[in-house]
C-alpha cells in the first residue's frame, strides 16, 4: 500500500499537490456527528411521538431505546468514522431519570452524562438544537410564531435554556458550541397573513437573543426550510426571513442542503454567505426530491459543497454537520457510511490544485480549465483516501464486517 501511496504522491505532485499537506489538513478539520440517526430521532425526553414534519421510514431491527444503547451504538460507530469528531445533540435528549422536567425547564445537568461520554471517547466538542417538535406544545403546527402566547413563550424559555446549556458544553470542551434553531412552523394550505407568524417569530428571536450570553462560546444559528410535510404551502421561518434575521442581529446560518429547491445548491450559498457572514454553518444530508434526509453519499454536490469550504480556505469558519436518520438500514452503517464520504470529499477538495484553477478561470483560460478538471477526476484518489484511513488506523473497506459483527451480537437481540 505504500508503493501504491507513492505513486499516487507522485501523481499528484505533477500537479502541484502535496498530499501530505493534504492529509494533514484533513485530519484536523472537526465534523459534527448527529446522535439521531441511531433512535430515528425519537429522543430521551418522553416528549411524545415523532411529529412536527419530522419522519423516519423504515423498521430496520436494532433501534437504540435508552441513553445506554444510544451511547454504546454510537461509541461503535465512532470507533469506525476517521478524523476529528463533535456530537450533534437535540435538546430532547436529556438524560432525566424519572425527572418530571418540560423542555422549557431543562439545565446544563440533564446533559452532563452526555458530556462525561464524549470525553471518554474523545470528541472534541457537542454541538445542539433546541426541539420544537414532538411534543404537547406544538400547537396547530406552530412554536415559535404561534399566536397562542403561552405556547410562545414556552418556547421561547425552551430556547433559553438551551443556551445555557450550550455555554455549559462549551466550556467543558473549551471550544465553541453551534446552537442551532429550526422549527417546523408553517401551514398546509394557502395562509390568510403571512406576515404575522413571521412576526412573531422576529419576536420570539429577539427575546432569545436578549439574555446575557457569550458568544465567543455559543454561536446561534438559525436554519431555513422551503417546506415541510404538513407545511406545504407556507414555511415561517423561510430562507429570506433568517437571512436578513441572522444579517441584522450577527448570528449564524445554517445551511441545510435538503432544505431547497432541488434545482439551488449548497455549494453556491456557501461562498455567498462568506462574503458576508464570519462564520457559516452546514447540515449535510442528500435529499432525493424533497428534503427526506437520506445517508450523504460520495456524489457531485457533496464534492462541490466540500470544494467551497477547502478553495475559500474556509475550513476554520464553515462548521459541518451530518443530518440524515433512515431507518430501513443498519443505523450504525448509515452513520459511518455518510461521516466518511463526507471526509472523503474534503479529501477530495484538499487534493485539488485550486490556486491554478481559479488563475485559469481569472485568465479566462476556460478550456485549459476544463480539460484540466477533467484529468483531475481520474487522479489516484483512492490510494490518499486508503494512506489516511492507515494513519488514522482505521479499517478499511471491510469495516462492515465489524458492523454486521455488531448487528448479531447486539442489535439483533432487542425486541
Amino acid at each position: 500500500m505504500n508503493q501504491i501511496y507513492g505513486y499516487a504522491k507522485q501523481a499528484y505532485d505533477a500537479y502541484g499537490v502535496d498530499t501530505e499537506t493534504a492529509l494533514k489538513k484533513l485530519a484536523e478539520i472537526p465534523v459534527s456527528v448527529h446522535c439521531w440517526q441511531g433512535d430515528d430521532v425519537i429522543g430521551l425526553d418522553g416528549g411524545g411521538s415523532l411529529s412536527g414534519g419530522i419522519q423516519t421510514t423504515g423498521n430496520y431491527p436494532g433501534r437504540a431505546r435508552n441513553f445506554e444503547e444510544l451511547k454504546a451504538d454510537i461509541q461503535k460507530a465512532f470507533s469506525l468514522m476517521p478524523g476529528k469528531k463533535r456530537l450533534n445533540l437535540h435538546a430532547s435528549y436529556a438524560i432525566l431519570n424519572g425527572e418530571k422536567v418540560d423542555r422549557d425547564k431543562i439545565k446544563p445537568e440533564h446533559f452532563k452524562e452526555w458530556v462525561e461520554f464524549a470525553k471518554e471517547i474523545g470528541l472534541h466538542g457537542i454541538d445542539f438544537n433546541p426541539t420544537m417538535f414532538s411534543h404537547k406544545n406544538v400547537k396547530d403546527g406552530l412554536s415559535l410564531s404561534s399566536p397562542d402566547e403561552n405556547i410562545r413563550k414556552f418556547w421561547v424559555e425552551h430556547c433559553k435554556a438551551c443556551i445555557r446549556i450550550a455555554e455549559y458544553f462549551a466550556d467543558e470542551f473549551h471550544a465553541p458550541t453551534l446552537m442551532n434553531i429550526w422549527i417546523p412552523d408553517g401551514y398546509k394550505d394557502v395562509p390568510a397573513d403571512r406576515l404575522s407568524p413571521r412576526l412573531r417569530l422576529k419576536k420570539s428571536l429577539d427575546e432569545i437573543l436578549s439574555i446575557d450570553y457569550d458568544r465567543n462560546k455559543v454561536i446561534i444559528a438559525v436554519e431555513s426550510k422551503v417546506f415541510g410535510i404538513g407545511v406545504e404551502s407556507y414555511t415561517v421561518g423561510s430562507n429570506e426571513f433568517y437571512q436578513n434575521y441572522a444579517a441584522k442581529n450577527g448570528i449564524c446560518c445554517l445551511l441545510d442542503n435538503g432544505h431547497y429547491h432541488p434545482l439551488e445548491y449548497v455549494s453556491d450559498k456557501i461562498p455567498a454567505l462568506l462574503a458576508f457572514y464570519d462564520r457559516v454553518a452546514l447540515h449535510v444530508t442528500r435529499g432525493v426530491r424533497w428534503d427526506s434526509d437520506h445517508v450523504v453519499l460520495f456524489e457531485d454536490e457533496l464534492k462541490e459543497i466540500a470544494k467551497e469550504i477547502i478553495r475559500n480556505d474556509a475550513a476554520d469558519k464553515v462548521m459541518i454537520g451530518l443530518d440524515y436518520f433512515d431507518a430501513s438500514i443498519n443505523r450504525l452503517a448509515a452513520w459511518v457510511v455518510g461521516q466518511r464520504n463526507m471526509q472523503k470529499a474534503l479529501l477530495w477538495a484538499l487534493l485539488q490544485p485550486n490556486g491554478k484553477l481559479k488563475k485559469l478561470q481569472d485568465d479566462g483560460n476556460f478550456t485549459e480549465l476544463m480539460v484540466l478538471q477533467e484529468e483531475l477526476k481520474t487522479l489516484p484518489f483512492e490510494a490518499v483516501w486508503a494512506e489516511y484511513l492507515e494513519r488514522q488506523n482505521m479499517p478499511g473497506a471491510d469495516w462492515y464486517e465489524t458492523v454486521k459483527q455488531y448487528e448479531q451480537t447486539v442489535l439483533i437481540k432487542r425486541k
